[in-house]
């Protein structure tokens, strides 16, 4: 038997399975992990999320879009007075992997052997190896060109981990160079 709840309740019940997934959740997860049994549709799920957006917007905690989903997360302009609390550090990434990351990130798909090109220096395989690893880029298959190397892109993880939703909200290399940088250091440190 199916039963119909009110907005408020789906609106509290997707608030908390937002605050103890470990991962985004898409909409289409919400509607049938937690309402299989009752007959809510997208558009209520949708009316909840912008709701809740709303009401976090502005606050310690906010409900954003990512690639994968929803979340919560810390409200950024908090980062700095937040990061004595964390006892686990996150890991630094080099200049030489932040570069190789970025030229993934806005020349996908690319081969090891075309950012080498690019960056002027040969990419050491525990740069791809720590990337792969953190499930920022993955191998794409491979280029039709004799060697056949692998070519590679970035992942869902990649876009959550840095806030994004796609590729498209990228700053522009050229006009946000600082914008850029001051985004990935916040994400970093």
């Amino acid at each position: 038997m199916t039963m119909k709840i009110n907005s408020d309740e789906i609106e509290r019940v997707i608030e908390a399975a937002l605050f103890v997934s470990e991962s985004p959740l898409s909409k289409q997860q919400l509607k049938e992990r937690l309402f299989s049994e009752q007959t809510i549709s997208l558009i209520e799920v949708n009316r909840a999320l912008d709701s809740l957006t709303a009401r976090y917007l502005g606050r310690g905690v906010e409900l954003v879009k990512v690639a994968s989903g929803y979340r919560f997360q810390t409200n950024v302009q908090y980062h700095q007075v937040l990061t004595g609390l964390s006892p686990n550090k996150p890991a630094k990434i080099s200049q030489a992997m932040l570069e190789t990351l970025s030229l993934v990130a806005y020349k996908q798909p690319i081969t090891r052997a075309e950012i080498e090109e690019i960056r002027g220096v040969a990419v050491s395989s525990y740069i791809i190896k720590s990337l792969i690893e953190r499930d920022w880029i993955k191998a794409a298959g491979h280029k039709e060109v004799p060697g056949r190397p692998v070519i590679y892109i970035t992942t869902k993880v990649f876009l959550d981990y840095f806030g994004l939703t796609s590729l498209k909200q990228l700053p522009d290399v050229l006009s946000n160079t600082a914008v850029a940088e001051s985004a990935v250091s916040n994400n970093l440190n």
